[in-house]
């Protein structure tokens, strides 16, 4: 650096922490800072508006290095390459061979087979695999966790018999029958001596992984980003645990360890939240003392989430596939699933999946995210994130282990429980409008029709139909309540018609307006604004005239002590007459009949059912 630009620096004193904090007291204007400026996440930690560099200087995770331990900076040390991977359904071996083909052509470098256990045999995998070569693509499988074991020989068998350098092949088996005890409630003890004759069978193969950890259930079922991660962690180590008690090696059983993770729609803190999983499961392997420190390399496989996709406004998915896959790719994950925007729906169809490929590869080619290794790193904000999630994990983890390990507390439900509560917390907060969902309980799509599409349901892949004995999670999106209720609108005899009768204070009528309009389509409601009436008398006899079910008084707090009651008695129980907002005089207006208001702090989807309850809907 020259003198001039030395120079340059000495003109400016850096402020202090509280200069920092001084000013933001004075633009609050006597405004609490702590309830204004510090957010309080669901993670269970404070958030501060700002950071500085002695804030970061006490953490240790600046000091890492890629590619070495804990790993916090990524696995890898010249570049940040992924595998782009796309799921197939591989209900033929001829249909999904060919399928696998286009899309290798496509920009995909991961294949992932769901195969029907039905079918499975070294013909099928012949067929399955036909002209793929198996060293240049990454090649992941799931079957029924019975059949787990005879795949992962036939598998064997095939790259032998094909000549592959074992290295060379990059592959995993989703095997992980701790998911059914969580997702289904299954009794799956009966598995777990599949696993060390699995780790034997591909021991040869470096990077051939079969033991799964299928956080990503948690993921879609509504989970918080320290639960997802504080369980995935202690689910990794129940496998550990048991492949070590069960006499396997530490190294080669960490070494055959994959994590399948989701990632939710909160940017930065899911950046945060897989470089925190990659420095704590270090630490955890550590602890067994393997022979090399690769071992402790955490291999995760990112899937952005199903929870918060929508069957209206669909394309809005992808706005949110985007961010989410974004936050993985600069986290440093070693492959990357993104769902097409209409599989919360239908079977994902040519273009749907041409655009999920898509959305990862301009990711690469055109933003370069592939190529700067831990591009967070430094960032005050985002190391803070890092550490704040794994204390907070880490708490979630030690408190798992105290119950008996992660399998021990599925079975006693404690897993599944917390993770139903939180689903039912979101729930609610979505209902009230406290957690916004674009498109569904916000700013709503006003002339879409649902043109069929139902919800997609889940099922067990594997037919099993036995009684479950133990308690399971709700994998219920986000968005459903709300969809269930616009469906239900949508199949009325007629169409509900809301009028917004906009009268008195221009910039509050129209304030009202908007906010209505938006909060009533939400329920597939046709919502007719208005620029303004001189009488409610006026804008009474206009909603008549247009057939309207429900009348909304738009105007300010003040005037409602004048126009409300007039409006509601010239209206005679016409139509349902609504107060947009909750003025001083809300007593007022209840002594006089008026029964039902709109506002910010209103429960959005109840107050919407009971408008269709009273509309016979």
């Amino acid at each position: 650096m020259d003198n001039n630009s030395n120079k340059l620096f000495q003109e400016f004193v850096a402020p202090t922490a509280q200069e920092w904090i001084d000013k933001i007291q004075v633009d609050l204007k006597g405004a609490d800072f702590q309830k204004r400026m510090v957010w309080r996440t669901n993670e269970g930690f404070d958030v501060q508006p700002f950071y500085r560099r002695e804030d970061v200087e006490k953490l240790q995770t600046p000091d890492s290095l890629p590619g070495e331990f804990p790993f916090v900076r990524g696995n890898k040390k010249l570049d940040n390459e992924w595998y782009v991977r796309q799921n197939i359904t591989a209900n033929s071996a001829a249909e999904a061979n060919a399928k696998a083909l286009d899309v290798l052509n496509k920009g995909v470098t991961s294949l992932g087979f769901s195969i029907p256990k039905a079918e499975l045999s070294e013909e099928y995998i012949d067929a399955l695999l036909n002209n793929i070569v198996c060293d240049c693509v990454e090649l992941n499988f799931v079957t029924c966790k019975r059949c787990s074991l005879k795949l992962a020989e036939i598998l064997v068998a095939y790259f032998e018999k094909k000549g592959y350098d074992k290295e060379n092949i990059v592959a995993s088996i989703d095997w992980d029958p701790i998911e059914k005890t969580v997702a289904k409630g299954k009794d799956v003890d009966f598995l777990f001596e599949y696993a060390p004759k699995l780790i034997e069978t591909v021991k040869d193969y470096p990077n051939f992984r079969v033991i799964s950890v299928n956080s990503v259930s948690l993921c879609n079922s509504g989970a918080y980003i320290v639960q997802e991660l504080g369980y995935a962690l202690a689910w990794g180590a129940e496998y550990l645990q048991q492949l070590v008690d069960a006499g396997v090696e530490p190294t080669l059983a960490a070494k055959k360890i994959k994590f399948n993770m989701g990632v939710s729609e909160n940017y930065f803190m899911e950046i945060a939240k897989f470089r925190a999983a990659r420095m704590l499961w270090a630490e955890i392997v550590k602890q067994y003392e393997p022979k090399c420190e690769c071992a402790c390399k955490m291999i995760v496989n990112a899937e952005t989430s199903m929870y918060n996709m929508t069957v209206f406004d669909a394309y809005v998915n992808m706005l949110r596939t985007q961010t989410e896959s974004m936050s993985a790719a600069l986290a440093g994950v070693h492959s990357i699933v993104v769902n097409p925007f209409d599989a919360a729906y239908e079977e994902p169809n040519d273009f749907s999946e041409r655009i999920a490929r898509n959305q990862q590869l301009l990711l690469k080619e055109e933003c370069h995210f592939s190529t700067v290794v831990d591009p967070s790193a430094g960032s005050y904000y985002i190391e803070e994130l890092t550490s704040s999630l794994a204390k907070e994990a880490w708490k979630l983890f030690i408190a798992v282990e105290e119950q008996g390990g992660f399998f021990a507390a599925a079975k006693a439900g404690t897993i599944q429980d917390a993770i139903n509560s939180t689903n039912e917390k979101r729930h609610l907060h979505a209902a009230q409008r406290k957690e916004f969902i674009l498109g569904t309980n916000q700013f709503p799509n006003f002339t879409e029709n649902s043109e069929g599409k139902v919800a997609e349901t889940e099922c067990c892949n594997c037919g099993c139909d036995e009684t479950a004995p133990f308690k399971s999670i709700c994998a219920s999106r986000l968005s459903a309540d709300f969809e269930s209720l616009r469906l239900s609108t949508e199949k009325a005899d007629k169409q509900p018609v809301a009028f917004m009768l906009t009268v008195g204070n221009l910039v509050w009528r129209q304030a009202r307006a908007q906010f209505s309009t938006n909060f009533l389509a939400c329920a597939g409601y046709k919502v007719i604004d208005n620029l303004g009436f001189s009488t409610v008398e006026e804008g009474i006899d206009a909603a008549l005239a247009a057939n309207a079910d429900i009348v909304v008084i738009c105007s300010s707090d003040e005037e409602y002590a004048e126009y409300a009651i007039p409006a509601y008695k010239y209206l005679d129980n016409r139509a349902i007459f609504v107060v947009a907002g909750a003025p001083a005089c809300a007593e007022e207006l209840k002594e006089a009949g008026i029964e039902n208001f709109i506002h910010v702090k209103v429960n959005q989807l109840e107050t919407l059912k009971a408008f269709n309850e009273k509309l016979g809907i």
